[in-house]
């Protein structure tokens, strides 16, 4: 069943047979042929054609060969939206949820936000879909990400204005009342960049290629400029790095700095206030 899935085969002996996890079973099924997953119950008697089961066969393969799943099926959703993914972006994670969360609860009604480093486009579509009132701007270094990003903001209807830059160059002289971002966290040789999804993820999305810390420095340091007073800048980085983001925001003066955990109890966003 791994590795040539048979026409004729129904969906509920498949459902009971590949051997992924029932949930992304599912999701596989769903795509290869086109159906809903009340459909799969509805009709779990249904029979695969060839091109069916060859189609399905491939998409598993390509799994337990290690590819993230929502790179296989091309979308991810997040805050509720469905987003477009694709090598050339991270995948959107239900930690970077509390991010959004944050922002939406500190911007001031018809308020700038800056989403710096915004991959896929999840922080910044989420929140202009969420606040219409709102004036999102969105930064990447890498053209393959903001055309993603760009399509993911058109599918989502949110109006986000995107550009090419490296961190705040683009910027100058502009100032927000908002800036949040998810950069590269990981440190170079982490053993998590050659496990799991990971492997398959841009590596400059993920690592610096120095201690983990570097893009957060920059960001840290550059922010007073482009921030107007009183904004917010809140930050996502990784598990074991809270304590040294806060020491960061501080040592810059920024106020009222703490961190907020994410569902698993991590401390997953850190963030403070300009005087």
């Amino acid at each position: 069943m791994t590795h040539a899935i048979q026409a004729g085969t129904t969906i509920r002996q498949l459902l009971a047979a590949l051997p992924l996890d029932p949930l992304e079973n599912r999701i596989l099924l769903c795509h290869a042929l086109g159906m809903s997953r009340v459909a799969l119950i509805t009709q779990s008697e249904r029979t695969l054609d060839e091109d069916e089961a060859a189609r399905l066969g491939a998409l598993v393969r390509r799994r337990l060969a290690g590819e993230p799943i929502a790179y296989i099926v091309g979308e991810r959703e997040f805050f509720g939206l469905s987003f477009r993914v694709g090598p050339g972006v991270l995948i959107p994670r239900p930690d970077t949820e509390l991010i959004v969360e944050l922002s939406l609860e500190r911007l001031p009604p018809r308020g700038r936000l800056l989403d710096m480093g915004t991959g896929s486009g999840a922080i910044a579509v989420a929140c202009a879909h969420s606040r219409r009132d709102a004036s999102v701007t969105a930064l990447d270094l890498s053209e393959d990400a903001l055309a993603i990003a760009r399509a993911n903001a058109a599918a989502n209807g949110a109006q986000v204005r995107f550009l090419r830059s490296d961190w705040f160059a683009g910027v100058q002289g502009e100032r927000f009342e908002l800036i949040a971002s998810n950069p590269p966290y990981i440190a170079a040789g982490d053993a998590h960049l050659s496990q799991g999804d990971l492997r398959f993820e841009p590596v400059g999305a993920l690592t610096d290629h120095a201690d983990g810390l570097s893009a957060l420095r920059n960001i840290v340091e550059g922010a007073p400029e482009h921030l107007e007073a009183g904004g917010w800048l809140l930050l996502e980085h990784g598990y074991d790095q809270a304590g040294a983001v806060r020491a960061l925001l501080a040592a810059r003066g920024f106020l009222d700095v703490q961190s907020w955990r994410d569902l698993a109890g991590i401390e997953r966003v850190s963030g403070g206030r300009l005087s």
